[in-house]
């Protein structure tokens, strides 16, 4: 018997909802200065964070992509890095919505090597970042000028000035919240790394980790978590300086991610790569560690193959859409990775 096609949908959980009312059904790449957003924003000159550098470039302007041409998945992924539109173009077309945010995350610098060696003051900095909230001594920001809050008032504006896109399913009824629980957090590097730290702390739908978590020395990411270790998935190249290091691999165990099947080498398998949380590429690089670093997104880095093609298009897929409750059988700790590393 065929099922209707809403049917259908809901059986897969796709929503055709949020994009029913776009005449113009299309790919919408959206940006607006956070700023110019929310009034209560502020400068933070004392950790670099500005809203103009000094040569006059706006560093406050966050990017946001959605695809009405495909059926909304009903997820929200929150990038914590740079913008890379080569990315927002692959997840807006795996059906989900995508915002690049700032807020005051570039505090590290001003740290004081005798401030963070305790085993837990990087994380507290990270979580005073994303929440706006006091956990730490060392920075102070406000909740308008944290990664929480500077997503919440992008997505209302985006709810208002792009209502063909559907951003209302990730508001609270009163607008006042966002709908946590929707949300695919993710970034590369010092991203990957707050973007975990986070999901410790608030439950998040699943963290899509590039190049990280690092802080090795500390121990956050043992701490019991709001996001079950089945949603934290990670990638990364073994030519990677956190990778020789170990950095990678000892936090992915902290996280309980090796509960879910052994690492994996994505250029050895195809999907769903024993749907296993922990993928690793030994692709060429040249040697470059620091190429090595970001092959693993798309852009000028990443890795082709003869014909010029992106190598990873099947793992970035499956980094953001394999069904978190299906996973591999769990496997013993790794000897060979460095867990202590505290100095």
């Amino acid at each position: 018997m065929k099922l209707p096609l809403l049917a259908l949908a809901f059986c897969l959980g796709i929503s055709f909802r949020s994009h029913a009312a776009d005449p113009n059904p299309q790919r919408y790449d959206l940006s607006k200065r956070a700023s110019e957003i929310d009034s209560r924003t502020r400068e933070h000159p004392e950790i670099e964070f500005t809203f103009k550098d000094a040569k006059g470039k706006v560093m406050d302007l966050e990017h946001a992509v959605v695809d009405t041409r495909m059926p909304s998945q009903g997820k929200l992924v929150v990038w914590l890095m740079d913008h890379n539109q080569g990315l927002f173009e692959r997840i807006s077309s795996y059906g989900l919505h995508g915002v690049q945010v700032s807020y005051a995350n570039r505090w590290f610098s001003g740290l004081k090597k005798e401030q963070y060696d305790d085993g837990k003051a990087i994380g507290n900095v990270r979580l005073e970042a994303a929440t706006g909230e006091d956990f730490s001594p060392l920075v102070s920001i406000p909740k308008p000028d944290g990664m929480m809050e500077r997503t919440l008032q992008f997505v209302k504006w985006l709810a208002k000035e792009n209502p063909q896109g559907g951003w209302q399913q990730f508001l609270s009824p009163d607008g006042s919240a966002l709908l946590w629980e929707k949300v695919i957090m993710s970034g590369i590097s010092h991203g990957s790394t707050t973007a975990a730290r986070f999901a410790i702390h608030q439950k998040v739908d699943r963290v899509v980790m590039f190049s990280g978590p690092r802080d090795n020395t500390e121990n956050w990411q043992g701490l019991p978590s709001a996001t079950p270790s089945n949603r934290f998935f990670g990638f990364s190249h073994v030519l990677d300086g956190g990778w020789v290091g170990d950095h990678y691999c000892r936090s992915w165990q902290l996280l309980g991610m090796h509960q879910h099947g052994p690492i994996v080498n994505v250029d050895e398998t195809v999907p769903p790569y024993g749907k296993s949380r922990r993928l690793i590429t030994t692709s060429d690089v040249n040697k470059d560690g620091k190429r090595a670093h970001t092959t693993v997104v798309p852009g000028g880095t990443a890795g082709k193959d003869p014909e010029g093609k992106l190598i990873h298009e099947a793992v970035w897929r499956y980094l953001f859409t394999h069904p978190a409750e299906e996973s591999a059988a769990p496997v013993p700790i790794d000897p060979g990775c460095q867990m202590e590393q505290r100095k």
